[in-house]
């Protein structure tokens, strides 16, 4: 799960991480008096969606930038109805690009530097890693591919946590001294506090600036949370946004399935995440493209497997499926009857092919058969993308 800036800030606020005070808007009128509530001070009004880029994007309507320095609050308004309801591309968006519903009107700060951090977890460790960079402001991907040397990265342990040397080595690395590495040592302390805290598998703020008056504060924030761990957590569950998400993601979160959407025209109904994983790839080897990964787990019930066929005939693109389940602690028959329910309601438009191997499979292949339905049945995995990418060739 990710959140906007804004809410972002409110995060800092509670865990007093300093950054830069702002509000949203949603309307034109409300960015103006959101602008008149900073009395003078330079301001800078944000797009809100969850994507990188926004400076340097473009709306469909043809205004240029999601990010824009403003002088009065008739201007926060003028910008904010140029950006409100609008469609906002960025490198990160695609061409589709995002529909932008909230705009955050912020406190505008004259920066001497600025800096990269993220605290992440690290598979590979399975402990969190703290990188910093001197090269903040800029893609991290450019610098990681550019000057490598210029990222720095501390493994925590995850029982001790941050210790003071860790901090003093990433202070360091980033050339602070006196008040200000003071600062950015208990700015640390505290942003590891909330990601620990709150459960986040990413946090990321770029640019951390060095202001002229002395101040070190965080001028942009990416979240992304720990969705199984989120059941600790309604108030960030609170911040969702749906209508930044796919609604099939949407629709296949509420039923507990595992859905991304692709490009491709073949649509893949799987339990487990590696078998998924193959089924994807045994399609591409016989020519086809894949149109989504769906994992239904290991103990999908009638009705979750119902709900995932007719999210993959939500999608325009798909123009047949291949369903592959090895039954291990999901019954093959429980496949079979979720299946049938879902292709009587549908009216099954398109080509389907059915590999069902494990738990139970010669019932459940009883149960297919003995449908009436126009389902094709596999004998392996390889059989079963031969015949798919045959029906929709």
């Amino acid at each position: 799960m990710n959140i906007h800036e804004y809410q972002a800030k409110e995060l800092f606020d509670r865990f007093q991480v300093p950054s830069p005070s702002g509000r949203v808007a949603s309307t034109p009128e409300e960015a103006a008096a959101a602008a008149k509530e900073f009395a003078g001070a330079k301001l800078v009004i944000k797009a809100q969606v969850h994507a990188g880029g926004r400076g340097k994007g473009h709306f469909k309507n043809g205004f240029q930038g999601g990010v824009h320095l403003i002088e009065s609050p008739e201007q926060a308004a003028e910008f904010a109805g140029k950006m409100l309801n609008e469609t906002l591309v960025t490198v990160q968006t695609g061409e589709a690009g995002k529909l932008v519903s909230k705009v955050m009107i912020a406190e505008a700060v004259d920066i001497t530097h600025e800096y990269y951090l993220a605290i992440l977890m690290d598979r590979a460790t399975c402990r969190p890693v703290i990188v910093v960079s001197t090269e903040g402001g800029m893609s991290i991907e450019d610098v990681a591919h550019n000057t490598p040397d210029k990222i720095v990265r501390q493994f925590i342990h995850p029982l001790l946590g941050l210790q003071s040397y860790e901090v003093r080595k990433l202070t360091a690395a980033l050339g602070l001294t006196g008040d200000i590495a003071k600062q950015f040592a208990k700015l640390l302390g505290n942003l590891y506090k909330l990601f620990i805290s709150c459960d986040c598998a990413m946090l990321e703020i770029n640019p951390l600036v060095t202001t002229p008056d002395g101040r070190v504060l965080a001028l942009d924030a990416k979240f992304g949370f720990d969705d199984n761990a989120l059941y600790r957590h309604p108030d960030i569950v609170a911040m969702r946004d749906k209508s930044e998400e796919d609604p099939r993601e949407v629709a296949a979160s509420e039923f507990e399935l595992n859905y991304i959407g692709l490009d491709g025209n073949i649509a893949c109904l799987v339990n487990g995440a590696g078998l998924a994983m193959a089924t994807m790839d045994i399609i591409k080897h016989f020519g086809g493209d894949p149109a989504n990964f769906l994992d239904v787990g290991g103990g999908a019930s009638k009705e979750q497997v119902t709900a995932a066929f007719k999210i993959i005939l939500g999608d325009p693109n798909v123009k047949g499926i291949l369903i592959n389940i090895f039954g291990g602690i999901m019954d093959c028959n429980v496949i079979a009857e979720g299946v049938i329910a879902a292709a009587k309601e549908t009216g099954l438009p398109i080509p389907l092919v059915v590999r069902l191997e494990g738990n139970n499979v010669e019932m459940g292949k009883a149960t297919l058969a003995a449908s009436g339905l126009n389902i094709v049945s596999a004998d392996d995995m390889a059989d079963g993308a031969k015949k798919i990418v045959a029906a929709v060739a």
